[in-house]
């Protein structure tokens, strides 16, 4: 199996990603909730996970690195836990459903309404410059993702942030696609708050996400339970992060974590993203030269893009192609409209959707070649599909 769906969870996991899940079992008490040396043991190890998030993304406040189930759950909290009647929100062309949807139910109770900034790929002041006239005197929040998780294009959140600052809107950045493989600095970026997931880029297992809180505007939280603090009252405490952790904190998740951000470390993220960018520029060579073929955008670009990749085949849908490469070639991609319909509607694609690709650090040039020489040979004779 050629496996090349890492946007959607990287496979496979380093092996010290999965011995160290496989040991958590050895202390898995409840950390936080009891005073004994298995729950002790806990406790250390999620305080390591989360100091090294600090360290990674460049942030001061352990208590302010909050655990949650995935970065999904992260980007809700924000949207949910930020807003109130009357308020206005900007996103880009490019989010994800899980930006989109709970935008969408809270303007369908009354409760917000949102603009959407278009991204003009290759041009950050024209993006800019959306997002700049999109904010009317109620916008309380811009939530965009780093990257576009279907088209690989990146958006200049640094600068929008500064613009964020600059009007005192709150920032909101969805690093699903660029966290373990983009630098993120919560000292030097102006980001109020940073949704990611441990299973994609930071090569943890799946079931564990971050949030990471740079503002002082905290939002609600969107759970209630216990925390293992303050349990003689009977309203959620406010102190981080306990306000946020409810219930019994996902500790294989979190060791599992902690050992993919040290394998990043171990690698360096810059030769991850350099190799990456080799090998999905060199497919995007290699595709540009199939007839037959078509690519939604520029030649990716490490300025640009992050390492993935959308196309299509004339005459060929694309969640039919992706089944192909599966069954004929044993070479993993993902069709369809990859949760994000305002993406492809960007692009046009949103009645055929893509088939999308994503190397990731143990991905190498042959499978990409053998990718190549598989859709070269569909395209010849496999168009009836």
């Amino acid at each position: 199996m050629i496996y090349l769906d890492n946007a959607a969870t990287t496979f496979p996991k380093p092996e010290t990603v999965r011995t160290n899940v496989v040991k958590s079992f050895n202390f898995h008490a409840n950390p936080g909730r009891a005073g004994h040396k298995l729950s002790m043991v806990a406790s250390e190890k999620v305080y390591s996970c989360r100091q090294l998030l600090c360290d990674f993304f460049h942030h001061d406040l352990a208590e302010k690195v909050i655990f949650t189930p995935s970065c999904t759950f992260s980007v809700n909290t924000v949207i949910k836990g930020v807003l109130s009647k009357g308020d206005h929100v900007v996103i880009s062309s490019l989010e994800h459903n899980s930006v989109v949807r709970p935008l969408e139910r809270l303007k369908e109770e009354g409760i917000i309404n949102y603009s959407v900034a278009k991204v003009t790929e290759g041009d950050n002041d024209q993006t800019f410059e959306a997002f700049r006239s999109a904010i009317n005197k109620n916008t309380r929040l811009v939530i965009c993702t780093h990257a576009s998780n279907v088209f690989g294009v990146k958006l200049p959140i640094s600068r929008i942030g500064s613009l964020c600052r600059y009007y005192g809107i709150l920032f909101c950045v969805d690093a699903a696609q660029t966290a373990g493989v983009e630098p993120i600095s919560m000292q030097d970026m102006p980001i109020d708050y940073l949704c990611l997931p441990g299973h994609k880029g930071l090569y943890g297992p799946s079931g564990i996400g971050v949030l990471i809180i740079g503002s002082d505007t905290i939002p609600k939280s969107l759970c209630e339970g216990g925390t293992g603090s303050g349990s003689h009252i009977l309203s959620q405490p406010e102190i981080l992060p306990d306000k946020f952790e409810s219930g019994t904190l996902n500790l294989p998740g979190i060791v599992g974590l902690e050992a993919g951000i040290k394998f990043v470390n171990s690698k360096g993220m810059d030769r991850i993203f350099k190799h990456e960018m080799m090998l999905i520029s060199h497919l995007y060579d290699e595709l540009s030269k199939i007839g037959g073929v078509t690519l939604y955008t520029n030649r990716p670009e490490i300025s640009t893009h992050v390492p993935l990749l959308s196309f299509n085949i004339e005459g060929v849908d694309s969640e039919t192609l992706a089944s192909t490469l599966d069954n004929k070639y044993m070479i993993a991609t993902r069709g369809g409209l990859h949760c994000s319909p305002l993406a492809h509607r960007s692009y046009g694609t949103d009645e055929i959707g893509t088939v999308r690709i994503s190397p990731s650090v143990f991905t190498t040039k042959r499978q990409i070649d053998d990718l190549a020489a598989a859709v070269r040979n569909i395209a010849k004779t496999d168009k009836k599909i």
